[in-house]
């Protein structure tokens, strides 16, 4: 039956309009495939345009008269604000640079300290940048290896592409230089100061489409004050044909202090495995490179280090749970490669190099564990770390300094900053993020293993209140992701406990296709495995129901980003098991992903459908595809940013005007869209904000939950 609502009626509501269908018959392989709404994959059409603004009028409508979603919004908010988080800490010559969000910040900003326990100073607003007109976030920043100079990337409206400006970190004075078409600059400083190295996307010729923006970007050099048009290219798929690369390669220069060595980075799209060549950096600096090749994507290489002549790579050849060798650039033979951290139980992670030692990040069950190697040794050792939490950031090191960075939080504990000395070989804690006052004594968490489809155990992990009583009757949020091999690692969010506080039980489905056992993990949901990924998903929902933490009538399963083929796929497959589905920014129609900017470049994880096995998976996998008409879908909730330009709002657009057509059910599928956000990376907190509210409010209302009153939260000292 309809929603019975407070304040809501179909009277007082804009309509949802009605999607033509305009049938589009394609043929793979010899299979047929009809595709009803291919009319809104052009998304500049004033049809499109309209009917987009009518389901998004509808929706905000909608929301806004569920029961308490103000209450809800106004908590969030509250816990929200009371909190300051600090990520992105960096130590560069005897400055700490990292990005902070203040209660009265909409955005992170970037501050210095000139020492660590000297006083901040505020470094680069991005909207001030920017100028008005339009919201500006930080993508990233890239101080010189003496601290002296910072690169700055920043982007409007959550569209992640934008400008790169540089920064005098002594004055914060501005400095002329500024380069356009910017997408992961990756900077890279010579210790001179007076050039660096990035990466910048190609300028569209005539007659080129949008579509072709994101192939064939070429690292530059860039010498301070010059106009970009005269930057030389040093590495670039016309310009060192030697190296093969192809038009969805990423190049990246990578130089160090005390290295003789520039290191050419080729990244293959989303493909973790990388290429590497090296050239004398004398060489690069002269814009006439003399690039060598020695590692391939064979070689199965994912990370490195440089300290000096020597190189240290992390890859999972014959080590699915990744090792890290050792070579010598001055005459680097894979073949000749030392092994210096096998593979053990742990995953390892990542690599960096400091003054004093090798660091190495590695996690078991989610749980950081950071090794040092020092130079000249062939042993590890680890490091006592304060607590069992997760970096989710990564370690942060730095070859001018001794010893590693690293943000520590877990599902329960919020984040802090530490820093290891190895001179006396302790870790201490930096005081650079405040502690959270947001009290999450009265929640606790489990690390489960759910049963498979398979018999593979599946790891869950469940953030629930302490006196949750195991009766079924519980709200439930299932989220998964399961793609290139990234990992859902413990991690504190202050509004999670506006969720928990009502009774919500949270959960984290670790499918396969993610990183959290390693790469024999990621493949294991990739391409032709891919249905792992959603059948993880749906044993995890399975189990939640099992073991009595929720039941279908209270359960709402969600999914991001790449995370869309998890949710899409438990929704097509298992409607009976979820009250609610929300896909957020997800891919719903892989099957013609590659028919926007970013498709091409992910085509090593999902596959390509100009080949027969990359076209069976694909629609196997495609949710859009496996809509039933006549099925009593649960409620569904699509969101998307117009300005994304990593899944293209169409995906969000088909699958709402499909499931609007085919559901026989009385439960709304709607679609929420933000005219001034993108992927979500670069939203702002309000926005943030406002999303969760919106879906926790609905998921309340579907599952019939009352209200729970709002517990308390101290906010800090002189904070209202």
């Amino acid at each position: 039956m309809m929603l019975a609502l407070e304040g809501w009626s179909q009277a007082n509501a804009p309509g949802q309009p009605v999607a033509p269908v305009r049938p589009v018959i394609d043929t793979y392989f010899g299979q047929k495939v009809t595709d009803p709404y291919r009319w809104m994959e052009n998304l500049s059409s004033p049809e499109v345009q309209a009917w987009m603004k009518g389901q998004s009028d509808y929706t905000r409508n909608y929301l806004s008269h569920l029961p308490d979603r103000d209450a809800l919004v106004k908590r969030i908010e509250d816990l929200d604000n009371a909190t300051t988080r600090v990520g992105e800490v960096e130590h560069w010559g005897s400055r700490y640079f990292y990005l902070k969000l203040t209660p009265q910040d909409e955005t992170p900003k970037l501050y210095v300290r000139d020492r660590l326990g000297g006083g901040e100073r505020l470094l680069a607003d991005a909207q001030i940048i920017g100028g008005a007109g339009q919201r500006y976030t930080i993508s990233d920043y890239y101080p010189s290896w003496d601290g002296k100079l910072v690169a700055v990337e920043i982007a409007a409206g959550g569209s992640e592409e934008g400008m790169l400006r540089l920064i005098d970190a002594a004055t914060g004075k501005l400095l002329p230089d500024a380069i356009d078409r910017i997408w992961g600059a990756s900077v890279n400083w010579d210790p001179s100061d007076k050039f660096f190295y990035f990466v910048r996307l190609k300028k569209l010729a005539p007659g080129e489409s949008r579509n072709d923006k994101e192939l064939d970007s070429t690292a530059y050099l860039h010498r301070m004050g010059d106009d970009p048009a005269k930057d030389v290219a040093v590495l670039s798929r016309v310009g060192t044909p030697s190296l093969g690369l192809v038009p969805t390669d990423q190049p990246t220069v990578a130089i160090q202090p005390g290295s003789s060595y520039a290191i050419g980075i080729i990244s293959h799209g989303v493909r973790n495995e990388v290429t590497l060549a090296f050239s004398p950096a004398g060489a690069v600096a002269q814009g006439a490179p003399r690039w060598k090749k020695f590692v391939d994507v064979d070689d199965e290489v994912t990370g490195l280090a440089i300290h000096g002549s020597d190189i240290w790579l992390l890859t999972h050849k014959d080590a699915p749970h990744f090792k890290v060798i050792h070579l010598d650039l001055g005459h680097p033979d894979m073949a000749q490669a030392t092994v210096v951290q096998p593979a053990s139980d742990l995953v390892l992670k990542g690599i960096g190099a400091a003054r004093d030692a090798l660091y190495i990040d590695a996690a078991k069950g989610g749980i950081t564990h950071i090794l040092r190697l020092p130079y000249g040794q062939t042993t590890a050792a680890p490091i006592a770390l304060p607590f069992d939490g997760s970096d989710g950031e990564g370690p942060f090191t730095n070859i001018d300094q001794d010893g590693v960075l690293m943000r520590l939080s877990g599902w329960t504990h919020p984040p802090q900053w530490y820093s290891y000395d190895p001179a006396g070989g302790k870790v201490a804690n930096t005081s650079i993020e405040p502690l959270s006052p947001v009290d999450f004594s009265a929640i606790t968490s489990d690390e489960m293993l759910a049963p498979g489809a398979d018999g593979t155990p599946i790891p869950l992990s469940i953030i629930y209140p302490k006196n949750l009583v195991l009766n079924g009757k519980n709200p439930c949020l299932l989220e998964g992701y399961g793609a290139y091999g990234i990992s859902i690692d413990p991690g504190f969010d202050a509004t999670r406990l506006a969720l928990l506080e009502r009774g919500i039980v949270v959960a984290y489905a670790h499918v396969r296709g993610g990183g959290e056992n390693g790469e024999d993990w990621h493949l294991a949901g990739q391409k032709q495995t891919k249905q792992n990924t959603i059948s993880d998903f749906i044993s995890c929902a399975q189990y939640l129901i099992d073991k009595g933490y929720t039941s279908p009538t209270y359960l709402a399963g969600r999914g991001t980003s790449a995370g869309g083929i998890t949710i899409g796929g438990a929704l097509t497959q298992r409607p009976d098991l979820f009250s609610l589905a929300i896909c957020n920014v997800g891919v719903m129609d892989i099957l013609r992903f590659e028919f926007e900017p970013n498709g091409p470049s992910n085509t090593p994880e999902f596959g390509s459908i100009k080949d027969p096995a990359g076209f069976k998976a694909l629609y196997q996998m495609d949710a859009y595809q496996h809509v039933k008409d006549g099925t009593a879908y649960p409620a569904v909730l699509l969101i998307t940013g117009a300005n994304d330009p990593r899944v293209s709002p169409w995906h969000l657009l088909k699958m709402t005007a499909r499931l609007q057509a085919a559901t026989s059910g009385k439960k709304p599928i709607l679609l929420r869209v933000d005219y001034d956000a993108g992927h979500g990376i670069g939203s702002s907190k309000t926005q943030r904000d406002l999303i969760l509210a919106d879906q926790m409010a609905l998921l309340l209302s579907v599952a019939g939950q009352p209200n729970a009153p709002a517990s308390s939260v101290n906010p800090p000292q002189g904070q209202k």
